[in-house]
């Protein structure tokens, strides 16, 4: 064994020694720290605070200690109105913890706030005078203008943002009118369609009461074709028309043009009924005694007697 083996059991076995003699106790061996003294130094702490302090006018530091300003009457009666439906709230609703409400945390914040309001109010209604004392303007011009804490780029961004977002807002918003005018539509179709096939089942079931000898009432075909003109109707009848033949309805039928009932033989001027030159009856070119105008030859006929003069 080297020597510093040799030191380390020796120590051990002096240890176990001790113990089994009971002169070591827990604790003994182990290092305590001095307790810390805190020192509250009033004095020296009132010396640095005059050294670094600034004795300035109040324009420069504008400080008040002021009180509460005394409370509105629409602040209290919201008080009062926050209590109650709290006190409801805890009556109602056995789970919450019954406290009560006038040191309930919930309320307890409306408090602090309306307390922080009316600092803030005495603040103001005291510091005003003062102001208006030192002849200092409390209110912003009109024709006052403020330089941009932004560039003019930035802002064009910003606007051409905010309007590519209205545009988008307002498409969206004509997409959703006519999906709910497009849904209107089909509702309406339906609806109409339903309708015509109850009609058309009312007229079937009928007809077949009349054809099977149950019915004779016929009264529910006056009104078949009874129905609302459209204005789309209307004007196609204005344009067009109300049906039937358009082109050549004024030509001349084989009934027209035998009819000459209305016809009145124009009379000639100084002749008197029934006489005139040549006008005798029976007496004339192509004229019979007793009988009307004699026909026209056919065309056969017509054809020969030419080919006769030409010889």
């Amino acid at each position: 064994m080297s020597s510093s083996e040799s030191e380390l059991s020796d120590s051990d076995i002096e240890l176990q020694e001790a113990f089994a003699e009971g002169r070591l106790k827990p604790g003994l061996n182990k290092v305590e720290a001095a307790p810390k003294q805190f020192t509250n130094n009033v004095g020296g702490l009132r010396q640095k605070l005059t050294e670094f302090k600034l004795d300035l006018p109040w324009l420069e530091t504008l400080d008040l200690v002021s009180k509460q300003a005394p409370l509105a009457p629409e602040l209290a009666a919201q008080m009062l109105i926050h209590e109650q439906k709290r006190e409801n709230q805890l009556k109602n609703n056995k789970k919450l913890p019954q406290v009560d409400p006038s040191v309930d945390p919930v309320l307890n914040d409306f408090k602090r706030e309306t307390m922080f309001h009316r600092q803030a109010q005495g603040t103001v209604m005291e510091a005003l005078p003062k102001l208006k004392a030192l002849g200092l303007k409390t209110i912003r011009p009109e024709d006052y203008f403020a330089e941009m804490a932004k560039s003019d780029e930035h802002m064009q961004k910003i606007r051409a943002h905010l309007m590519q977002k209205q545009v988008q807002k307002q498409r969206s918003e004509r997409v959703k009118q006519l999906r709910s005018q497009k849904k209107e539509g089909k509702m309406l179709q339906i609806q109409t369609k339903l309708a015509r096939q109850k009609e058309k089942k009312m007229i079937l079931e009928q007809v077949k009461k009349v054809r099977k000898g149950q019915s004779k009432d016929l009264g529910f075909l006056d009104g078949k074709n009874k129905g609302k003109i459209s204005d789309k109707r209307k004007l196609r009848d204005k344009k067009f028309g109300f049906g039937g033949k358009k082109r050549g309805s004024k030509l001349n039928t084989k009934d027209s043009a035998s009819d000459i009932s209305e016809y009145r033989r124009p009379k000639k001027p100084g002749m008197k009924k029934g006489k005139g030159p040549g006008m005798k009856m029976g007496k004339g070119p192509g004229m019979k005694k007793g009988k009307g105008p004699a026909k026209r030859p056919g065309k056969n006929k017509r054809i020969k007697s030419r080919a006769k003069g030409k010889r």
